[in-house]
């Protein structure tokens, strides 16, 4: 959202002290204006105090506090809000957390920078926001737009800081932020992250835990057991990572072929030797390194070593190992839109336009947004 365009939708009144926000007794200071959020045709030169709704009032004071951090009144606003409203942080967390899960991204973010603009000081408050961003990269890396998905993990990251450097300590920020570094693929963060959850919890009964938190507690020590069993830790894993997705494929896969002579069994390096080699469009030699990836313990049950060896059979010319390949992904995970969307690509490849036009359409069911499924249909033409 933005900020200046947010704030240019409401305008400051002053108001006389009987005013009623709410069914509390507030003690309205006639002498701060108070912002209103703007309704069709407002004009705030001309205008009945009478006219203008509580919730107006509320809502102005709730862009204010979203968007402007430094304004002067910000303390009294959020003194007026928590008076009218005392459930309203509350009310509104649980709102956005709805909002995130419909993937309506843009009012989510606002109600969350209106949560954290009454309670800057709540820490929870930069976890939410962090999760937030997370499953927003998420979702816009999965429609290939992976600049902006970029720039939302950098957000993502920022909250996840903030979180972890809170006092008193959140340990459930530490358990989260080390899934982040996971999809990274900074295996040694995610692995400080997770042992500082378990230090952080070391002293906690079960009973305090609860069954949520015995669960991360046991899913803790087991990412931590697979990180040192394949040495995924290591400089080389990172550096050889960063290097891939920053476009140094040629030094990426040198570093990672030096990491797979110490650790030939770990799939997550040999995915990581295909992934650059299909970047660079050796497909025969991709494939190779997925297939490998496929025999090693741990990526038996993995949708995305199967999707890029069937891009990789695709493009060598065997559609029906791709087909094979793309089913058994969908077995795994049934609603992969970039699955769906590769198994269209397939039939179409292969001149079966009606079985194309089918999984083209599903994906699009799974995605409006998907616009390779988009593009395709138009150019078969949905009948």
């Amino acid at each position: 959202m933005n900020p200046a365009n947010s704030l240019e939708s409401i305008y400051f009144i002053n108001f006389p002290e009987d005013v009623k926000l709410s069914e509390h007794a507030l003690q309205i200071d006639p002498s701060v204006p108070l912002p209103v959020q703007k309704k069709e045709k407002d004009d705030p030169d001309n205008f009945n105090p009478k006219d203008i709704s509580p919730e107006q009032i509320l809502s102005g004071i709730l862009t204010v506090l979203a968007y402007d951090k430094n304004n002067k009144n910000a303390d009294y606003y959020r003194k007026i809000i928590k008076q009218a409203r005392p459930n309203i942080l509350k009310e509104l967390t649980e709102a956005a957390i709805l909002k995130t899960k419909n993937e309506e991204w843009d009012l989510a973010e606002e109600i969350f920078l209106a949560v954290k603009g009454i309670d800057p000081e709540d820490k929870r408050i930069y976890l939410n926001l962090a999760l937030f961003f997370d499953q927003k990269a998420d979702s816009y890396r999965k429609l290939s737009l992976y600049d902006d998905a970029d720039a939302y993990d950098d957000s993502a990251l920022r909250y996840y800081t903030d979180a972890m450097n809170s006092e008193p300590e959140i340990p459930e920020a530490f358990f989260n932020a080390g899934f982040f570094y996971l999809k990274q693929n900074n295996f040694a963060e995610a692995k400080g992250c997770f042992e500082n959850y378990l230090a952080l919890t070391a002293d906690l009964t079960d009973e305090e835990m609860g069954d949520d938190g015995l669960y991360r507690k046991e899913r803790a020590q087991e990412l931590i057991n697979k990180i040192n069993e394949r040495n995924l830790d290591q400089s080389q894993f990172n550096q050889a990572y960063k290097l891939i997705a920053s476009g140094e494929e040629e030094k990426g896969l040198e570093v990672i072929r030096k990491f797979i002579e110490n650790n030939p069994a770990v799939w997550n390096a040999w995915f990581l030797l295909g992934w650059g080699l299909r970047r660079l469009e050796r497909f025969q030699e991709a494939k190779m390194a997925f297939e490998k990836a496929k025999e090693c313990e741990g990526d038996d049950e993995n949708a995305d070593t199967l999707n890029e060896l069937a891009i990789c059979q695709m493009e060598t010319g065997d559609f029906e190992g791709a087909v094979n390949s793309l089913n058994d992904a969908l077995s795994m995970d049934v609603d992969n839109v970039k699955v769906v969307s590769n198994l269209g690509e397939v039939y179409l490849r292969m001149g079966k336009k009606d079985e194309a036009r089918k999984y083209f359409k599903t994906a699009l069911e799974l995605d409006p947004n998907d616009k390779i499924a988009r593009f395709e249909l138009d150019r078969l033409g949905e009948e």
